[in-house]
């Protein structure tokens, strides 16, 4: 007879083998059966980072991974992470302890309560079901695109389990039919399409596995196309402007401008990719095809629950050839290009366009990209080029935090194939995360760091500052990171001139094995162009508030 927490990892072995974990009371018998039975199991040093790495696992391998954590101050420590999977929508299962089935003690909380909050599924497995009930919980998280708490009580970890047969898994997977367009709405849809003359396709994450019908139906439409940051440069397509929002470069900004109508397949359309209402002309049609029930921007002229796959092959069908010429009258030649940066800004420090710029060139070209949040996360996508669909991840920016995306290499690397993982992060961010700096130069076969070392929390510099706040409670003093990642184990090479660059060429030419750790000392007077659209957002907002504050002074 085994106990419930081999009978939960041989259910869940075929189904999601991969564990990213970090042990104590309430999850050790679960490991040492996962372990036991095959798994593979990298080990975290902050129960965060557990979640996290899980999240960015799916991101780039687009399959389900485990994370795993104790209960208690372990369980609590995941929730950030948690609440982030759970806003961007990421399945996974994290496989925790929590109290025994005779109620809380003095040091356990109220999980069930917390998964809620946060709006994560919970299953919570006894001893006659375990392997259905973690099979159940792992359907769940992959159905509906969630991420999904599968608690074990402390007293039933190691409690013999009485389950006798497991379900088919496929039969608990099973979904609807993925939904497509009606007839109407695809009528609708392509005369709209069919009476334009300037059509843009904006492409996000949730058409990925749409690429070849989305062009396809772009060249039939004389279409341009763009995608957003987690599905940049998607197509192979002449007429790909490349990536679209506040990253994006002022020539394809333009080019967008003048579309008549944008038709949006699988994107949010969040207020960074509509540069705040700026993206797309007045008088244009913007259309939106997604999975949501409603539109997710009050911009949006027409909405349509589909599939973007199924939804691009239809109207593939159903519109008719484009007859104007709008492409080949349009000039991409410098659509790619950047403002490559000064060698220094004006306070001495380096400019961060610059260290971009040049890093493009010297990374290896099989690469993907993970960041963490903070002010610096404009350079990477804009300046550097990435392999692969599934090519780029951001952990953290669907719930504004910094510091998730640190682990997020822990999680990419297993996923990498073969390509050099590169994290670009803050000061910040990567202080909030360092524990898991050691994971890193021990999991990560080929791997980039680099930190924008600003001194600063940047985006509170530049957001905050700006306006007359004390910058006191803002700056951080100037840490050693190349040094600590030579402590570790790590190549770290400082970064105080662009010569200094000839450390990371040499890293590169040797075979860029193991980690290497850029600690680049960056100016605060660089300001992204993301970040200026922020900043005139928000001064607008205020003179709109302050307008209607007036109105209601006047009425005293």
């Amino acid at each position: 007879m085994s106990s419930v927490s081999a009978a939960i990892s041989h259910a869940l072995k075929p189904i999601a083998p991969q564990i990213f974990g970090l042990m104590g009371n309430g999850n050790a018998h679960f490991l040492d059966a996962a372990v036991r039975a095959g798994f593979d199991y990298t080990a975290v040093r902050h129960e965060s980072a557990a979640v996290s790495a899980a999240d960015a696992y799916f991101r780039i391998s687009n399959k389900l991974a485990i994370a795993s954590t104790t209960y208690g101050a372990g369980y609590t420590n995941t929730i950030t992470a948690l609440a982030e999977a759970a806003a961007a929508r990421t399945p996974l299962l994290f496989i925790t302890g929590d109290a025994p089935t005779t109620g809380l003690r003095g040091w356990d909380v109220d999980q069930a309560a917390i998964d809620a909050g946060v709006r994560a599924a919970r299953y919570v497995v006894d001893r006659h079901t375990p392997g259905a009930t973690a099979m159940e919980a792992a359907a769940h998280a992959l159905r509906e695109r969630l991420p999904v708490v599968l608690a074990i009580p402390y007293d039933l970890a190691a409690a013999d389990s009485l389950e006798e047969q497991l379900p088919d898994f496929a039969s608990l997977r099973s979904t609807p039919p993925a939904p497509q367009l009606n007839s109407t709405q695809l009528e609708q849809i392509a005369q709209k399409l069919n009476a334009s003359e300037r059509t843009h396709i904006l492409y996000g994450r949730g058409a990925i596995d749409a690429a070849t019908h989305v062009k396809d139906l772009a060249q039939k439409l004389d279409a341009t196309t763009s995608g957003t940051l987690l599905a940049r440069d998607l197509l192979d397509y002449e007429f790909d402007l490349g990536i679209t929002g506040g990253f994006s470069t002022e020539a394809n900004a333009r080019i967008i401008a003048q579309a008549d109508t944008v038709l949006v397949l699988g994107a949010s359309l969040n207020q960074f990719t509509m540069r705040f209402g700026d993206l797309i002309a007045a008088d244009a049609t913007l259309i939106q095809v997604d999975l949501g029930s409603t539109a997710t921007n009050p911009r949006v002229d027409y909405f349509a629950t589909a599939d973007s796959a199924l939804a691009a092959a239809d109207l593939l069908e159903a519109v008719d050839p484009a007859a104007g010429g709008w492409r080949s009258s349009l000039d991409l030649s410098n659509l790619r290009s950047r403002p490559a940066g000064d060698e220094q800004a004006a306070d001495g420090q380096l400019d961060p366009r610059r260290v971009a710029s040049e890093l493009e060139q010297i990374l290896p070209a099989n690469r993907l990209l993970v960041q963490d949040g903070g002010h610096f996360i404009g350079w990477g996508p804009m300046y550097w080029s990435t392999s692969g669909a599934r090519s780029v991840s951001c952990v953290g920016t669907a719930y504004q935090s910094i510091g998730l995306g640190i682990a997020s290499m822990v999680g990419a690397a297993p996923a990498a194939d073969g390509r050099t993982v590169v994290l670009a992060a803050g000061d910040g961010g990567f202080l909030m995360g360092l524990a898991d700096l050691e994971s890193i130069v021990r999991t990560v076969e080929s791997g980039v760091i680099v930190i924008y070392n600003d001194s600063a929390y940047g985006a509170e510099i530049h957001q905050y500052g700006s306006i007359g706040l004390h910058e006191d409670p803002m700056l951080i003093p100037t840490v050693d990171f190349a040094g600590i990642a030579n402590a570790m184990g790590a190549t770290g090479i400082r970064l105080d001139t662009l010569e200094d660059l000839a450390g990371v060429r040499q890293w590169v030419q040797a075979g860029a094995r193991g980690v290497c750790l850029v600690d680049a000392r960056v100016s605060t007077h660089v300001r992204a162009p993301y970040m200026e659209e922020v900043l005139a957002a928000n001064k607008k907002a205020a003179a709109a508030s302050g307008l209607q504050s007036g109105k209601g002074a006047g009425k005293r």
